[in-house]
């Protein structure tokens, strides 16, 4: 976990630097997701995402009514899930990082931590997700400092998330409820 609060906002965005954002608050949670999903789309053994409002996310550069692949506007893409409703991906049409991606749910962004200026900025993941997935070789943390969670872990958020994070989330549904 992070010892200290890194200033705000955070800065972030994809590697030739064309999209540009800035996280205006801190996450609601920092996660290690160990799912096929995640290894497969990150071509890695796990993805890290910072969990947090969509409106919390401001884009720095774009869009533009006259996007074109080299004008900074981001694109989005929409992809097929194997389980569930699927996700939207977010990501720079020049390079094509994916800078977040968004779940059918209540306006959060999991945006991709590795995007951001500087990803350590809040410390280790606080859960790893989906662990019964995870590559044999990979070592969790002892359980102490970060939860480790075998499967989800959304449906049951007491406990895993902070309670100023808990009481946003809550905001937020209420919020999208009442439209």
């Amino acid at each position: 976990m992070a010892t200290a609060e890194p200033p705000l906002p955070i800065h972030g965005g994809c590697t030739c630097r064309l999209i540009r954002y800035a996280l205006t608050s801190r996450p609601l949670i920092v996660q290690a997701c160990h799912c096929s999903r995640c290894q497969h789309e990150s071509g890695s053994a796990f993805a890290v995402n910072a969990l947090i409002e969509a409106d919390r996310v401001t884009l720095l550069s774009g869009p533009n009514p006259h996007s074109s692949p080299s004008s900074g506007s981001p694109e989005t893409i929409r992809i097929r899930p194997e389980v569930g409703k699927g996700q939207t991906a977010t990501r720079c049409p020049r390079c094509g990082v994916v800078l977040w991606s968004e779940y059918d749910g209540p306006g959060v962004r999991f945006v991709k931590v590795g995007t951001l200026d500087e990803p350590g900025a809040w410390g280790t993941p606080e859960a790893h997700i989906f662990t019964a997935s995870k590559m044999p070789w990979v070592v969790l943390p002892p359980r102490g400092g970060e939860v480790v969670v075998e499967e989800l872990y959304y449906e049951r958020r007491e406990g895993v998330w902070r309670k100023e994070s808990l009481e946003r989330i809550e905001a937020l549904e209420r919020r999208i409820e009442g439209k």
